[in-house]
């Protein structure tokens, strides 16, 4: 092979050098913006209304941050289309840290339930923290004569389609939950959709179905009272707040977890040092005792892992219910 001219030779090497600066003072630059991070005000922008999850632990979030950081942090409650109209606010935001997304895990559900989105939800965020997550709690009405998983299932075969069982909405986690029971399970049972948890509850309540997939901040007082059955937890693992109450894996389902999760999110291309240091912030925020204490009355158990694994959990999700909707036929638009 013939040798490079002095000339190429000297070329390459400027050219070489020249990339290697560069991207040593890109480096350098997204260093001090992170040790400069943060020098003002930062919005959290969470897609649905106040007292929400969502809302809640944005706020708890928040005021730890301001208080460590010594910035305000402004909770931007942005409503509509099921959480897009705000995670799209964040997507086209700059990528410098200072706008978040509270994201659920129904913002993975709607890459496949909307035929157009204004955003991947994948490819246009930049995970930071899979902050908390809550399972739903597999409820009855008293006066369905099933005392447990296995028994309800088998009232449900007995009667195909006369069995009715409520979600918070078309699409919701709530519904794809119900579904993905249902496709286990066998079993042939009618949908109905509510404007909301608190609405499905009440028609619950009043025996107008059969059972739902509800959350524990709607339906844990009922079951202590006694105006709902707990039949199962759709979780891997038992719910601290009903631990005698078996996963819907423990009644036969192996392999069958479905949560309610929270996680923050900042645009894509923010850069990964002031990821880290939002990382380390809301990671340590949420195993704080009084955090842990006060979202566990709300039924979230707390976790705060790194960038990396929310990421996994994302595409994971995204996978998941995109055959669930597929089978289930859902469609929101």
């Amino acid at each position: 092979m013939p040798l490079r001219s002095p000339i190429i030779a000297v070329f390459a090497a400027v050219v070489a050098s020249s990339i290697c600066g560069n991207v040593s003072a890109a480096q350098a630059a997204a260093g001090d913006a992170a040790s400069a991070y943060p020098n003002r005000p930062l919005r959290f922008v969470v897609p649905f209304a106040a007292g929400g999850p969502s809302d809640v632990m944005a706020r708890t979030l928040g005021q730890k941050m301001s208080q460590d950081w010594g910035q305000a942090v402004v909770v931007d409650n942005r409503t509509g289309a099921a959480g897009i109209i705000g995670a799209d606010i964040v997507a086209k935001s700059a990528p410098d840290g200072y706008t978040l997304l509270m994201a659920q895990v129904g913002d993975t559900i709607s890459m496949s339930l909307y035929s157009k989105l204004p955003y991947n939800f994948e490819k246009d965020f930049a995970p930071i923290t899979l902050v908390g997550q809550t399972p739903f709690i597999l409820v009855t009405h008293p006066s369905v004569p099933a005392k447990n998983v296995q028994e309800l299932i088998a009232l449900a075969k007995s009667k195909p389609g006369a069995l009715s069982f409520a979600s918070g909405g078309t699409g919701v986690a709530s519904h794809l939950a119900g579904e993905l029971f249902k496709s286990t399970a066998g079993i042939d049972v009618v949908h109905i959709p509510y404007k909301g948890q608190a609405p499905a509850t009440a028609d619950l309540l009043g025996g107008q179905v059969a059972f739902m997939f509800n959350n524990p901040i709607t339906s844990l007082a009922h079951i202590k009272a006694g105006r709902l059955r707990a039949l199962a937890v759709s979780t891997a693992k038992r719910f601290t707040g009903l631990p005698d109450v078996p996963t819907v894996a423990e009644s036969g389902f192996a392999g069958f977890d479905v949560g309610f999760w929270l996680g923050t999110l900042a645009p894509a291309g923010t850069p990964r040092p002031i990821i880290d240091k939002l990382n380390a912030e809301m990671a340590g925020i949420v195993r704080l005792p009084d955090v842990i204490e006060r979202l566990a009355a709300m039924g979230v158990e707390t976790i705060g892992n790194a960038p990396g694994e929310f990421a996994r959990v994302i595409h994971a999700d995204v996978v998941r219910w995109a055959k669930v909707v597929r089978d289930s036929g859902a469609k929101a638009d």
